[in-house]
């Protein structure tokens, strides 16, 4: 139709008699050479026309319209074989009682369950069918996967859509497919564009299912009673998720019959696995109001989901590919530039609404700074280099929000949230003092030269202090491959950051080498620093770059504050460089789910910043990369899933959390969920490797001891 839309779109907006569409002026081309012109008021959608014709001499705005549609195409519908709209599931339903709170019903002697999905198959040639278990139902080529959500929940089952790409997307196909393939090879360069696509879709199919819910509401009565769909709502981040991923699904097998009857198809009509987008979601299940459950489950489910294929946006899903595509490109080119650790786009709103992770309304957007502007990918903004860099400014000035804005930029988000073209090393961490947080065998004497009757090159204590807390955080970062430290002083310990001339001129026995004195040492070994000071000037010393923020504009005062240190500062002699590797292995002893004198595993992640794991009760609200709720309750599952699965001999767990995230990228991070935890969220967003480790150093069982030299590269495993 895009001819027949050419005509109205040139139309003047008075007209009145549409003469355009009636003539349907055409030309022809052959060979590329103008061949003829002619009239053709037919128009086209496919292989489907439109003829229109004036319905009389004056009647130039009311057309005849003949649709003349293809029998082919209603012949291959009426032969789309299979379940249409669910009918099995209807038949359970029917089935049970309409008070029933386990949705099981009694089949003679035995009670069948919802979630067990007898069918029964007929085989040609066989005399007796074959009975069998099969919980996926189909709605034309869409399938549901209905599974039991929890041991005691089955009111509440988890529910995923095994939608073909084909059907709404069939330009990306190919792309997908090379995607998946090469994902399932090992290659994770192309993760982006599975991400990418999985979270758009994600966000489209979402209002389709909230007006379902908008007709259950009654705000008289409970979600419990009212039945509600239950869909993931991310924020700005785009993330590897659960609740949306694609994945090659098996087609259809058999052709419906009746009740739980169906038929195998003839091997001649069987198709082979298709790529579909996979959208996992939980229903909660009206209680006691059997009629309504099945509308929710065999009508209005399969209805949103056919009305998101029917309206999917594919021109706004290739428009997010595209962007996602340039924004690798930016972050390939810090990578591989080997000078820079971050990039801020002109224009990028950085400060957020109060209480919200919302761009701020009439915010300054950020300009970079001419001496470090660069354009890449045709975007111009600030680049950030390799070394210490300092942010300085007055109070409120912004400094904080562009810290928080860089730490934000480890992860890609969604056009829209004025951050999606800041964009940092993705080992970037966020430094913090973390007074009471446990350290187990672990050498801070780069920070912390002696204790009282303590050796801090294997260094234990299960509450920490301020500074030791943040040189254990550090040492930490570096043993697990952070090329970038994000530090504000708000958040640090005075006494680790820095100590000024006239201190060290009092204090004569200081265990702790400040921050400052390690700073350049640590750009030289490859890890680099952004700082946010605004009250001491003992970095401007050792800052190979020092910006400074005012009312959310930043400009280059390098120069400025290498003058005011040559005037006003003091050198002093640095200590010697230090090894900043870690020789400890972790045990696989002590590291188990199962609390002490407990049969039962103990799995719990709390809303106020803990894991609860065992015996343990983890305060992660130091772990800024766990940015989610989903994320954490991920890294919950990841940690249990290392503690269940470690075979009997295995002594040490070195390497093990690297071999799982191997696997996970291959099946996705459904491999570590468990149903048996319903206090959990369904939802899993798959975190960082290093934030995995960082919430098991903080547990406070673990057992954690320095290498033996016989082990250094050789494997501990019997």
């Amino acid at each position: 139709m895009q001819r027949l839309s050419y005509f109205l779109h040139n139309m003047d907006r008075c007209e009145e008699h549409y003469y355009a569409i009636y003539a349907g002026s055409i030309v022809f081309f052959s060979n590329g050479d103008l061949s003829y012109s002619d009239e053709d008021p037919l128009y086209w959608q496919d292989d489907i026309s439109y003829q229109i014709d004036q319905s009389g001499r004056s009647h130039d705005d009311r057309p005849d319209i003949l649709v003349r549609i293809p029998v082919r195409r209603l012949l291959r519908n009426r032969a789309d074989k299979g379940e249409t709209a669910l009918k099995r599931l209807k038949w359970y339903f029917t089935r049970m009682e309409n008070d029933t709170e386990t949705y099981s019903w009694r089949e003679g002697t035995k009670r069948e369950e919802l979630y067990n999905a007898r069918i029964s198959i007929e085989i040609p040639g066989h005399d007796f069918p074959e009975e069998n278990s099969d919980n996926t139902y189909w709605s034309g080529k869409t399938s549901f996967v209905l599974e039991k959500g929890g041991r005691d929940q089955n009111d509440l089952p988890t529910v995923t859509a095994q939608i073909p790409v084909s059907g709404f997307a069939p330009s990306l196909v190919p792309a997908l497919e090379a995607a998946k393939e090469r994902q399932n090879a090992g290659e994770t360069d192309i993760h982006d564009l599975l991400r990418t696509a999985a979270d758009y879709c994600l966000r489209q199919i979402a209002p389709y299912f909230d007006r379902c819910n908008a007709a259950y509401y009654n705000r008289a009565r409970p979600d419990k009673e009212n039945g509600k769909f239950l869909l993931h709502r991310p924020d700005a981040k785009i993330l590897t998720r659960n609740a949306a991923f694609f994945a090659k699904c098996p087609t259809r097998e058999y052709e419906y019959i009746s009740g739980c009857k169906v038929k195998l198809l003839p091997d001649t009509e069987m198709t082979p696995p298709e790529m579909c987008l996979c959208i996992r979601m939980q229903v909660q299940l009206p209680f006691h109001k059997l009629k309504r459950t099945q509308t929710m489950l065999c009508r209005d489910m399969p209805e949103a989901v056919a009305q998101f294929v029917a309206e999917f946006d594919l021109c706004g899903l290739e428009s997010a590919l595209t962007f996602a595509e340039k924004r690798q490109r930016i972050r390939a080119r810090l990578r591989e530039s080997g000078e820079y650790i971050a990039f801020i786009a002109d224009g990028s709103i950085l400060p957020r609404e109060k209480d919200s992770e919302l761009p701020m309304r009439d915010a300054v957007p950020f300009v970079s700074t001419p001496g470090d502007a660069v354009e890449w990918e045709g975007v111009r903004g600030m680049a950030f280099r390799r070394g210490v860099t300092v942010i300085t400014g007055g109070g409120y000035s912004g400094k904080s929000t562009v810290l928080d804005a860089l730490s934000a930029g480890i992860y890609d988000h969604i056009p829209g949230d004025g951050r999606e073209l800041v964009l940092t090393d993705d080992t970037a961490t966020e430094i913090f003092a973390e007074d009471g947080r446990a350290v187990s065998h672990l050498n801070i004497s780069p920070f912390i030269r002696w204790i009282p009757g303590g050796d801090t090159t294997d260094f234990s204590t299960p509450h920490a202090s301020g500074s030791t807390s943040q040189a254990a955080n550090i040492m930490e970062a570096v043993d697990c491959g952070a090329r970038v430290l994000l530090i504000d002083e708000d958040r640090s310990a005075t006494n680790f950051m820095i100590r000024d001339r006239m201190m060290k001129k009092l204090i004569h026995h200081e265990p702790i080498t400040p921050f400052t004195d390690r700073v350049n040492e640590l750009a030289r070994h490859g890890v680099s620093t952004i700082l946010v000071i605004g009250g001491s000037g003992e970095y401007l010393g050792v800052a190979d770059r020092v910006y400074r923020m005012d009312e959310y504009r930043i400009s280059d005062v390098t120069t400025e504050a290498q003058a005011i240190w040559d005037t006003d500062g003091t050198k002093t002699a640095l200590p010697g460089e230090v090894a900043w590797s870690q020789d400890r292995t972790l045990l696989a002893d002590g590291f188990t789910s199962y609390p002490t004198h407990s049969t039962g595993e103990r799995l719990i992640v709390s809303d106020m910043g803990f894991l609860c794991i065992g015996n343990e009760n983890i305060d992660i609200r130091a772990i800024p990369g766990l940015a989610t709720p989903e994320m954490q309750n991920a890294a919950a599952f990841l940690i249990r899933y290392l503690m269940v699965t470690r075979k009997p001999t295995q002594n040490t767990l070195d390497g093990a959390l690297d071999e799982l995230y191997h696997r996970v990228e291959v099946e996705g991070i459904e491999l570590c969920y468990s149903k048996l935890f319903t206090d959990c969220s369904r939802f899993l967003d798959l975190p960082r490797p290093a934030d995995v480790k960082a919430v098991i150093h903080r547990m406070r069982e673990i057992q954690l001891r320095k290498k033996h030299p016989a082990e250094n590269g050789a494997s501990t495993e019997k």
